[in-house]
């Protein structure tokens, strides 16, 4: 569509965050089943439920604008859904995946906050205050949502980091059994060629 008002922008925008919701009530069943932590479990299924509210915020908004949500496909939203799959096939389950869920979510959830912020502003300005109002509510949920995972990501952290430590203890640990490896081995040769020689006298 070819935009030449301030009204084919402000559509255009709804189009896009449509297209980007849609796309992430796909994503956030897997997120939510790939996720240990129970809070990280958690936070992301009241967020597909909050999201499937959402889109049907943005029906509204379309039906008060008597157009259509479809035609367009946010990009930006498909590259963010594309990174989570990459770490979900780059990382084994467990603290450090969580924390990296954590991460895509709220790429996800801060190119919402930015959206919205967008057409919250757009409908204020052109006097949509029913429109304004619904896109708000949707904001708020958003910023919400961001600072839950922030909460979890606390407690997640520590854990990533504490397996990072336990991992380096073993890796020491390897290191220290392959140093007394050699010296075993050279002192049975030094009793072989003592032996050795209690045999030629």
């Amino acid at each position: 569509m070819a935009i030449k008002t301030a009204q084919d922008f402000f559509v255009d925008e709804l189009k896009d965050i449509y297209s980007a919701e849609k796309q992430a009530i796909r994503a956030y069943p897997k997120l939510a089943k790939s996720a240990s932590s129970p809070q990280l479990k958690e936070a992301f299924q009241t967020h597909l439920e909050e999201t499937k509210g959402q889109v049907e915020r943005l029906d509204q908004v379309f039906e008060i604008l008597e157009k259509r949500s479809s035609g367009k496909t946010c990009e930006a939203m498909k590259g963010l859904v594309e990174e989570t799959s990459e770490a979900l096939e780059e990382i084994e389950k467990g603290p450090i995946l969580d924390a990296a869920l954590i991460a895509c979510g709220q790429r996800m959830e801060h190119y919402e906050i930015a959206a919205y912020g967008t057409v919250v502003a757009l409908a204020t300005a052109m006097g949509q205050e029913e429109i304004s109002q619904l896109l708000s509510q949707t904001l708020e949920e958003e910023k919400a949502t961001d600072q839950k995972l922030t909460q979890v990501s606390e407690s997640v952290n520590k854990e990533a980091i504490g397996d990072d430590e336990e991992e380096e203890e073993d890796e020491e640990g390897d290191e220290e059994e392959e140093d007394e490896a050699p010296p075993a081995k050279s002192a049975s040769k030094k009793s072989a060629s003592k032996s050795a020689g209690k045999g030629k006298k």
